[in-house]
Parts: C-alpha cells; structure tokens; sequence
C-alpha cells in the first residue's frame, strides 16, 4: 500500500485521504498493527497478530476531537473501536505492541489542513461521550470543592459503587480491590491477597485486643482478617453498596461484636487511641495536597507507640503532576492524584510520624491485574449481563492498561509503616522487621 507522508503534495492533488491514510500520514514509523476502517481502507501488517478495527464514523469523531488515551477509550468503550486477537476483558497484549511500537509525530499544518479536508467538518464536531464517563474536572465543581466530602462522595460513588456482583466476579471470593502480595507468581490471588493482609497485619504488630482503624475499608477484608484475630476494628468506606457488603460479611462470620464498617467520610470518625490505623489503598483519592492534614489525621486517632501501614499507587519519581490522565480521570478515579513515595514519606514526616520501613510491590501489582483480567474475562457474559458492555469494556481496558504500567515502571505501589513516638522518642517496635516477607 502506499504511505502518504508527503501532505502537502496531496493537499495541491486534492486527494481526499482514506482513514488508513489519516494513520499512516501521522504514524511515525511503521504500524504494529493490523487497522481496518469502515470506509474499507486498511493499514499495517496483513500477518498482523494483533489488529484494530474502527467501525463507524462516530468512532472517528471521538478520535479526532479528543487525540490520546481519552479519544481512544471513548472510542472502545462505545463499542466503535475493537481490539483483535485479545479478549475485551484483557486487551493487555495490544496494548502491549501499540505500547512498544506504535508512536505519532506532530502534523504539519498543511498535514492537518488536509487531515481536515478529508475527514469533514460533521466528523469534527464534537459529541457526547459515553455514558460511562464522568463529567471533566470543572464541572464537577457542581458537585463540591474537589476534595470536600460532598465531592469526594460522589467519585467514590463513580467508581465503587458499580455492582457489587460485578467486583465479585472480578476481584474474586476475597473482595479486595488493592495490590495482593505474592511468595511468587505462580502463587493464586486468593492466597496472595490473603498474605497481603497478613503483612499488614504484623507489620502493624497487632494482637488479640487491639483496636485498629481501616480507613478506606473497601468490603471490609482487612476488618475482618484483623477481627478474626481478636483485634476490634471500626472500617469506613464513602460506598454504601460496599459498607452494605461488608456488613453483611461480618454478620455471617459471627464478627460483629469486634468489627463494624461505617458508610461515613474518615474525617468523620470521632473515636481516638487506636493502636493502628490501615490506609490500603485510599491515598491515592485524598489529594496530594490534602496529605498533611491526612496524615495529621491519622496521628491524632493514634496512642503513642500506635503504628500507621498506608499502602497505596504512586509515582516512580516525584516530579510529575499529581493529576491522572484524560482516560483514568474520567472513567475510572476522579480526581484522583499520584505522586512519589518520596512526597508521601516527607509528608508523614512532616506532621511528627516516624518512618520505620518502606517497600515497594509494583512488580506484584502487575500479577494482582493479570489475574484480575483473567477474572474478568472468564467471567464475561456474566460481567456484561450485570454492567452492560460499555463498562466492563471499561474494567479490561484500565486493568490490561494499569498491568502494563507496573512492569514499565510508570507507576509502582508502596508501603510505608511508620510509628507515633512517645513523648521521649519510644518507638515501641523491635530493632530489626519482625514480619515475615
């Protein structure tokens, strides 16, 4: 096929150029994948494994009118853009090569003049996204201040409370929707998130008669680890269909008189003298500069001695912007925020916690979404019957999406443990880890 990367000669020809040509023309290098377009034109390798298929005009415009990662889901999840040779609940290996192999160059403005005459103005026009995308930032200052109760209420609510059948099949029995910690990866999720919550457990240093606080409790799992222990625990979760869930699970586990979940924002949380409080995977919500009051948070439900385990997705560096992207933003966390562990630790320092240990698990985050896409795809028929296409098309794409950047490094998964001192610098903590790894 020819290529046209001469623009300006097809501008003085009067070419109107076919969807494949408008690739190849901002393509730099060649296409990794097989594309197919509705107007029959084609582009890359015929012997493709791995293909992309665009089905309609509508699909055009998303891609035209929004270019990046936001245009491309609006696109996929509307059912106008397929992925070939992957499954919907896993497109991890188209990703994968468009990832590796497939890179743009800016169009020249004689390129986009011609782009634009050979797409139309009515493709141009921008249309209503799908309805599985959350309003853009501005507007949602209708629903609050970002990072107010009202506001973080109602993103909480975008993303968690989805079906709570649906994150069963996908999370599977355990219900836990943070980063499992694997002995080794051919280890099940279940039992890797059953040590996860075990690491937590001692590296909290938690006993029978305990108290401890779950901030961001999800459905519940850690609560009840801890209670089955014979620690008492208070968890809080924004999502009433969670809280719901969690509940119910305690009851059934004849665990209510340890463990409670709360539908109710943390900063609403009045008892103190907690002997340690479990942030898993709720930071990443809170707002990079919210930290310090976070964190201040936190320092005064603890006694002294009482330990802090926060758990959460960060960046690999502490220079980006905290802000997630077009696509994570407005279909999946909402204002959520990332930045480095290196911010994060500085901000429990900052407010008087001491720091005794870090690590970082993102190579065990990308195996906690392999399987979670497994899930997903073995449970498909089931998953779209209960959601609709449109958003499990959804859960593929950021899942397969988010594996992709563990194992690259785009982004990684920490945990802190720190400490409240006494008023002479008691640590009360072993010299050297006490928990096994």
């Amino acid at each position: 096929m020819t290529t046209f990367k001469d623009a300006s000669t097809q501008t003085r020809n009067h070419h109107k150029l076919s969807i494949a040509e408008i690739l190849e023309t901002v393509a730099d290098g060649e296409i990794p994948v097989r594309f197919t377009a509705y107007d029959g034109s084609a582009a890359g390798p015929e012997d493709a494994e791995y293909g992309l298929t665009l089905k309609s005009p509508r699909g055009t415009t998303y891609l035209a009118t929004a270019p990046g990662d936001l245009g491309m889901a609006r696109a996929y999840v509307a059912g106008d853009l397929d992925a070939t040779g992957v499954h919907p609940g896993d497109p991890y290996e188209v990703l994968r090569v468009m990832g590796d192999d497939l890179h743009f160059r800016r169009p020249s403005a004689l390129t986009i003049a011609s782009i634009t005459r050979s797409l139309g103005w009515d493709l141009l026009r921008p249309i209503a996204p799908p309805p599985q995308e959350a309003l853009p930032r501005w507007r949602r200052l209708a629903e609050g201040l970002r990072h107010s109760k009202t506001r973080d209420a109602e993103v909480i609510h975008h993303h968690y409370d989805v079906s709570n059948t649906f994150y069963e099949h996908v999370l599977g029995p355990s219900m836990t929707y943070t980063c499992a910690a694997y002995k080794s990866p051919k280890q099940s999720l279940e039992d890797a998130q059953e040590n996860k919550y075990r690491l937590v457990f001692e590296k909290l240093g938690l006993k029978a008669g305990d108290r401890l606080l779950d901030i961001g409790c999800g459905w519940g799992s850690m609560v009840r680890f801890a209670a089955r222990r014979g620690v008492k625990v208070i968890g809080v979760t924004l999502s009433a269909e969670q809280a719901a869930w969690a509940q119910k699970a305690i009851a059934d586990e004849g665990l209510s008189d340890l463990a409670e979940v709360r539908h109710s924002d943390y900063r609403d949380i009045t008892e103190t003298g907690f002997d340690a409080v479990s942030s898993i995977g709720l930071t990443e919500h809170i707002g990079v500069h919210n930290y310090p009051a976070y964190f201040g948070f936190i320092q005064s439900k603890l006694r002294d001695g009482g330990r802090l385990l926060n758990h959460c997705i960060t960046r690999p560096d502490n220079r980006h912007q905290a802000r997630a992207g077009g696509f994570i933003d407005r279909y999946v966390f909402p204002d959520g925020e990332l930045t480095g562990s290196g911010r994060i630790i500085t901000e429990i320092q900052n407010i008087g916690l001491e720091v005794r240990h870090e690590e970082n698990l993102r190579e065990h985050y990308a195996l906690t979404l392999k399987a979670w896409c497994q899930n997903l795809v073995d449970n498909w028929d089931a998953c779209v019957a209960e959601v609709g296409e449109g958003t499990a098309r959804v859960w593929g794409l950021y899942m397969a999406g988010s594996r992709l950047g563990f194992e690259r490094n785009v982004v990684q998964l920490h945990q802190v443990l720190a400490v409240k001192l006494g008023p002479k610098g008691q640590a009360e903590v072993p010299l050297r880890p006490w928990w096994k790894g």
